[in-house]
């Protein structure tokens, strides 16, 4: 895929308009940036004192130990259903 077959779709995301380039459908795109936006302003609203940067590193922390979480939890699933399938 060229860069011209690419997608490219104008979101907001914590006040501020991104461009965002990618193979993925506009809806799933506009998903993502809207989860994000959200945990931006719910951690803003836990500590008004963070500026932009550290709310954004923030976010990435936070929805990265989700995502990990969620692998691990992915995985403990897959374990169990091996498991049953050898018995």
């Amino acid at each position: 895929m060229t860069q011209d077959d690419k997608t490219r779709i104008q979101v907001d995301i914590y006040n501020q308009t991104y461009t965002i380039v990618g193979n993925e459908r506009e809806a799933h795109v506009r998903l993502v940036c809207g989860l994000v936006d959200q945990k931006m302003r719910e951690l803003k609203n836990n500590n008004e004192s963070l500026d932009t940067s550290r709310l954004a590193v923030l976010t990435a922390v936070n929805v990265m130990n989700d995502y990990l979480k969620l692998q691990e939890d992915y995985a403990k699933l897959q374990r169990m259903v091996e498991e049953k399938e050898d018995k």
